[in-house]
């Protein structure tokens, strides 16, 4: 199996991206900061709150609800249920892009 350039990815790959892809509505937030329902989870009308807060320009979120953190990768794999390296393949083929391989 080849490797991936998981920093290569988080260059290419914003976590703005994911979130799109999760269908995430920020409820709030200004600048780069973003607030809102945790994607990670399956939300009710009640829970249109501000547990899950996103930093679009350093690609980290974080959610007070369930304890997740980490960067778009994380996020994408933690969403899926995936480990990272198939998480990151999926994300890839998901937006149509070629995984940035590690050539040996």
């Amino acid at each position: 199996m080849p490797g991936i350039d998981f920093q290569q990815l988080r260059a290419e790959i914003s976590v703005a991206e994911v979130l799109e892809l999760l269908g995430f509505i920020a409820t709030n937030g200004s600048g780069d900061q973003r607030y809102g329902p945790c994607p990670l989870k399956p939300t009710t009308a009640k829970q249109r709150d501000r547990r899950f807060s996103v930093n679009l320009r350093s690609g980290r979120f974080f959610c007070r609800e369930c304890g997740r953190f980490g960067d778009q990768l994380d996020l994408c794999a933690a969403a899926s249920k995936q480990p990272l390296y198939d998480a990151a393949v999926d994300l890839c083929n998901r937006l149509h892009r070629e995984p940035p391989w590690i050539q040996h």
